[in-house]
């Protein structure tokens, strides 16, 4: 719980910079390039950090290397950070020609510090999850959230105001009006990661310099597919904003300001983005433990199902409640609400995808997870390719959904043969096209109703159907969760 909530708090923090920035920013191309540059480091984390936080969670679980574990893996970064960081600072051009940032060079330098930053506080991150420290995790990851959206205010609404006021304030000694925006904006992230490093200290302090080379191989082996993986996963999660730019036809202020509207309308699937990235959280560890015990199939069978259930109500909470989520983005950007249930039925794939990722992950066959995440990754840049100019944002919508959707069956597939789960698929099947019925059922029948609030009485309607009926189905089953059995006793 400790750590779902602390992330979902942080995420939840770190979104509420969306309606601050889309309400605040005068260019839409502003919030786009903002888009772009927070594309590209997500991929080049993964490159920074090379699957040692899930090497970590696989090697520390076994003790022998509860000495080693440790001090080799905070090492091992150290050194891959400081030669990584070199090479991108010596080729700031390679970022600003794929970013379209190559005019704005203080932005790709910050975020180069960034990338580092973010890469020294992984291993130590991955120690308070491992040794079940939730409340310091949760501390950090909620105040550094809390630094950055202080500081952001401080660029990009204090300092212009204080300014305004007063030519000579003190403020100009770190702020350039001159600037763009963006670059104050990727500034307080900066600030944030270094604040993160320094709650972070004693967990640092604590590495000593013992490296373990035959232990090291064996997580290089193990984590170098989930590299393959995660670059193939930020492709499909991230990379479209840089394709939208790249093959979109158009001035360079239309394609920063169409990456916008797609970058901020795709932050209306927060709820469901926020539960899984939660889930993730604490999914990992746990199922890592749950091997260890007796018949951990049941377990993971009825994880997914109750995973499931809980992202469908989010779906119908989101795509149903349109008119009060769009109030989230500034009113420049709703253009593109069309795409909002294409991407939230694309993420309902994409959790079920991490379900069931445990299979390959458990045998110590993460090329599988690799293959699965080229192939998506191979889709996503075709369909985009192919689509892009004459749809817009509309193709990188479309891509999401069917590169998700073909990652989950891929997966499904192959994982049964490999590692048997006995989910049950063909209920899960039908609550998701139950949802996706009420969702058009629902658009059709709200086109002759223009009272809003008779909009949201049926989205209410519509919603607690879904559960009432959920509810019958699994009766049984959440009878024997613990809040009903204290309730019944």
């Amino acid at each position: 719980m400790w750590y779902g909530l602390s992330s979902i708090a942080a995420r939840f923090i770190n979104y509420l910079l969306t309606p601050y920035l889309t309400y605040t920013l005068t260019n839409k191309s502003d919030y786009g390039k903002i888009g772009l540059i927070y594309a590209a480091i997500p991929l080049l984390n993964i490159i920074f950090t090379y699957g040692f936080e899930t090497a970590y969670f696989r090697f520390s679980s076994k003790k022998e290397h509860d000495q080693n574990i440790y001090s080799t893996a905070s090492l091992s970064l150290l050194f891959s950070t400081i030669l990584f960081t070199a090479l991108l600072w010596l080729n700031q051009s390679w970022i600003g020609n794929a970013t379209g940032l190559i005019d704005y060079p203080s932005i790709i330098q910050l975020s180069i510090g960034v990338i580092a930053l973010d890469a020294l506080s992984t291993v130590p991150f991955a120690r308070l999850r491992h040794e079940g420290r939730p409340r310091k995790f949760a501390f950090i990851k909620v105040a550094g959230v809390l630094i950055n959206i202080l500081f952001t205010w401080f660029f990009i609404s204090y300092c212009p105001a204080k300014l305004k006021e007063d030519s000579s304030s003190w403020v100009s000694s770190v702020y350039d009006p001159n600037q763009n925006p963006v670059h104050y904006v990727v500034l307080a992230n900066l600030i944030q990661s270094a604040f993160t490093l320094l709650l972070l200290a004693r967990e640092i302090l604590e590495v000593r310099f013992k490296f373990d080379a035959k232990l090291w191989k064996q997580m290089m082996i193990y984590s170098l597919p989930l590299v393959v993986a995660g670059m193939g996963g930020m492709i499909n999660e991230t990379f479209d904003r840089l394709m939208l730019r790249w093959w979109l036809p158009g001035s360079a202020d239309y394609k920063d300001s169409q990456v916008g509207v797609y970058n901020a309308c795709y932050k209306l699937s927060i709820l469901i983005t926020l539960f899984i990235q939660a889930f993730r959280m604490g999914a990992e560890p746990f199922f890592f433990k749950q091997a260890e015990g007796k018949n951990p199939q049941f377990v993971y069978a009825r994880v997914m199902k109750f995973f499931v259930i809980t992202i469908c109500i989010m779906f119908l909470v989101v795509s149903l409640f349109l008119p009060v989520w769009q109030l989230f983005i500034g009113p420049k950007y709703r253009e593109g609400l069309v795409i909002v249930p294409i991407l939230l039925f694309a993420n309902i794939f994409l959790g079920i995808y991490y379900n069931l990722s445990i299979w390959y992950k458990l045998g110590n066959k993460t090329m599988a997870g690799a293959y699965i995440t080229i192939i998506g990754a191979v889709i996503t840049i075709i369909i985009n390719y192919l689509f892009i100019p004459s749809y817009n944002y509309l193709a990188c919508a479309w891509a999401t959904f069917t590169c998700y959707g073909s990652m989950m069956i891929i997966s499904f597939v192959w994982g049964q043969k490999e590692y048997r789960i006995p989910y049950a698929w063909k209920k899960l099947l039908v609550y998701m096209i139950l949802i996706a019925l009420l969702y058009f059922i629902h658009s059709w029948l709200i086109k002759f109703v223009l009272d809003l609030y008779m909009q949201l009485g049926i989205s209410i309607l519509f919603t607690l159907a879904f559960i009432f009926f959920v509810g019958m189905v699994e009766k049984k089953e959440l009878q024997r969760l613990p809040f009903f059995k204290s309730r019944a006793a």
